[in-house]
């Protein structure tokens, strides 16, 4: 597998012109000629962002194919595995390669890294309305202006302003998917409360120690960020906050009905560390398993 440290390289094998910029590119795709990429699998220490409708060929990083037929948003992070097959976009789209560096001793080398949807899998693309598209092309074209002009002290900072707006819009965008799309996260939400309970019910505790998101997240076949955020936005609280409620719960049930020791029940549901036990349930009741236990028999 190839993996590109600058964007150069990678616009000469995929017979792109050479970019504007060392450290970032824009490809605009207008028609169906101009963006039709050969088979690869490769990695690259860039961001990408990009807005497309594939016509034919796939599109895959992460665990999933791009498989959406309307035209939407995808980002990958450096080191993100892609893997592109003979694609070919359907009508106007763009592809924006940020090399990781071209951020630093700016704001969103940090903040970049906040952003859930660069963990997200292929299926979980944002899809944009037509009013939604328009912010974004808008946006688009004013960082094309910069980067195809000559450029100033000035240049940098404002392309990175306009990519700032790009991700706060997205992240706006998202929640209304989240809300335009109840129909899938109640069942969602409803499916998660069963595999834990399924995990408790069946011994795993014992086996495999605590649950984690990324388990829960694969038999619900969605990445463990979109699932933590879809909660987050449906109910206030992340995917690990609603473990933490349910192994509480479970605490609970233990501790006023068996003879358990505060250890033997923190093994029992699954945590090594039975001070780490002591303070999440504090956190989350507001008593350690010890005063809660002697309040509850008394």
């Amino acid at each position: 597998m190839k993996h590109y440290k600058n964007i150069s390289q990678l616009h000469q094998d995929s017979n792109f012109m050479p970019p504007e910029h060392p450290m970032i590119s824009l490809i605009h795709c207008s028609d169906v000629n101009s963006c039709s990429i050969g088979q690869s699998k490769f990695t690259c220490d860039f961001y990408m962002i990009a807005l497309k409708k594939i016509a034919s060929g796939s599109f895959i990083y992460g665990k999933s194919p791009y498989d959406h037929d309307n035209g939407s948003m995808s980002f990958v992070k450096p080191r993100q595995v892609m893997e592109i097959n003979s694609v070919v976009m359907a009508e106007n789209a763009f592809v924006i390669f940020i090399h990781e560096d071209y951020f630093l001793s700016h704001n969103l080398h940090k903040e970049i890294k906040q952003y859930g949807f660069f963990d997200y899998e292929t299926n979980e693309a944002l899809h944009l309305s037509p009013t939604e598209e328009k912010i974004i092309w808008e946006l688009y074209d004013k960082i094309s202006f910069e980067y195809k002009n000559n450029a100033d002290e000035f240049s940098k900072d404002i392309i990175l302003t306009h990519i700032d707006s790009i991700l706060k819009y997205v992240q706006r965008f998202y929640k209304r998917q989240f809300i335009n799309r109840k129909d899938m996260s109640g069942p969602i939400v409803t499916r998660f409360n069963r595999i834990l309970a399924s995990y408790f019910e069946t011994g795993q505790l014992n086996k495999k120690g605590l649950p984690t998101v990324t388990a829960v997240s694969s038999q619900l076949n969605i990445s463990s960020r979109y699932l933590s955020d879809l909660l987050k936005q449906e109910t206030g609280k992340t995917a690990l906050e609603h473990i933490h409620i349910f192994l509480i719960d479970e605490a609970k049930n233990l501790l006023m009905g068996t003879e358990n020791t505060i250890a033997g029940t923190a093994y029992q549901l699954g945590f090594e560390n039975p001070p780490y036990f002591t303070r999440l349930f504090k956190k989350q009741t507001g008593s350690t398993p010890a005063e809660f236990k002697k309040q509850h028999l008394n």
